[in-house]
């Protein structure tokens, strides 16, 4: 691959993984719209690890207690707030872990690729976020997310699942829904990302490691390297932007996006 669309893949994802309008989407959608070729395992898997450790480098206070909290875990003890969140994570990822298997083996999830599904999922989730956003309490913090809520809002992200949904839009909207704040609705979903991707990388990464070569490998560390820093700008944007403005400007990004692929789509 050439630096250029090394750049361009993992720009899109770093800026896409964690804004509320679908990576994967827009991942599907540049060759599909530019025709250029598919960018293939080894650099999704690799963009993927750029992000992850871009939102374990902004979220470190809480992946920190989250670790810690995992050790006690295994041991059956959950008496810490560090081993409660780590709980909690676990349940709100076995929902998304089913879901992918399924649709894995079953051959489904490359007939969800079309550039109408994305349409459609963009424009309508884009509607389901502003609707949560809108008519949402800001009753609950991070801090007082519970069992029940984590297995809730861990449903929502297997729909994530279908491209263009996005994973952080719909347990941004789930967390919405739930009352909590716009900026802890925000922080929970990048938590409940990281599990996500290490899930799904270890989903990839047996046959990437046995058709990757020298060049592959060179250019997957050149793209995490530029997903990392996309998705940490990104995620320091959208964190400081809540905390004045709601997430009408994503939405509004998503509808009118969502619009004109139907459109293309249906020409």
């Amino acid at each position: 691959m050439s630096l250029f669309h090394l750049f361009l893949v993992a720009l899109i994802q770093g800026l896409t993984e964690f804004l509320p309008i679908s990576s994967s989407g827009h991942l599907i959608l540049l060759p599909n719209l530019t025709g250029l070729d598919d960018q293939g395992q080894v650099i999704d898997v690799a963009v993927h690890v750029g992000t992850l450790g871009a939102v374990i480098l902004y979220f470190w206070a809480d992946v920190k207690d989250a670790a810690a909290g995992s050790l006690r875990l295994i041991r059956g003890k959950v008496d810490t707030r560090g081993a409660f969140l780590a709980l909690c994570l676990v349940i709100a990822t076995i929902p998304v872990i089913l879901f992918g298997l399924i649709l894995k083996l079953m051959g489904w999830d490359d007939l969800l690729r079309s550039t109408a599904v994305i349409g459609w999922t963009m424009l309508i989730f884009g509607i389901v976020l502003y609707w949560a956003d809108q008519s949402g309490a800001q009753t609950r913090t991070a801090q007082q997310w519970t069992l029940k809520h984590a297995l809730i809002m861990g449903l929502w992200q297997a729909i994530a699942l279908i491209p263009g949904t996005s994973r952080s839009g719909i347990t941004i909207t789930a967390g919405r829904y739930l009352g909590y704040d716009r900026e802890s609705a925000a922080r929970l979903a990048m938590l409940m990302s990281i599990p996500t991707i290490i899930a799904s990388g270890a989903l990839l990464g047996g046959e990437v490691i046995a058709t990757a070569d020298a060049q592959a490998a060179r250019d997957g560390a050149i793209a995490a390297v530029f997903a990392f820093l996309a998705a940490l700008a990104a995620l320091i944007f959208m964190m400081r932007l809540l905390r004045s403005v709601s997430f009408t400007p994503y939405v509004i990004y998503r509808v009118i996006l969502g619009l004109i692929l139907l459109g293309i789509a249906y020409s």
